[in-house]
């Protein structure tokens, strides 16, 4: 899936919560026929939002940390299934919430 950004790219990200952004990276990510490791979500989650990303010191390199808690209330809230050392997948109510974020998405021009 390749995603345009128009002028609201910086603060797009700040607009919603990160756990939407990681739900639709791990969506388009498997969209894309590709499986979703974390290594992999790192680098969808920073290409299309790095200023939700980045490190503060070195804004040029993704702050995987960021992810960490993200990712374990996603788990605990059923939305997705796997961890770091495997890959990651959405639930059936995952992947309606990614789709329902899509479309958010969409709404406001920036796919």
């Amino acid at each position: 899936m390749v995603i345009s950004f128009g002028k609201n790219k910086k603060e797009f990200g700040k607009k919603i919560p990160i756990t939407d952004l990681i739900l639709f990276c791990i969506h388009s990510i498997i969209l894309d026929s590709e499986q979703c490791s974390f290594e992999r979500l790192v680098k969808e989650c920073f290409t299309l939002f790095p200023e939700t990303l980045k490190f503060t010191r070195y804004p040029i390199w993704p702050d995987s940390r960021k992810l960490d808690r993200p990712l374990r209330a996603l788990r605990k809230d059923k939305l997705i299934i796997g961890d770091p050392k495997t890959i990651f997948m959405l639930t059936k109510e995952g992947e309606k919430r990614a789709e329902e974020i899509e479309k958010v998405l969409r709404q406001g021009k920036l796919l």
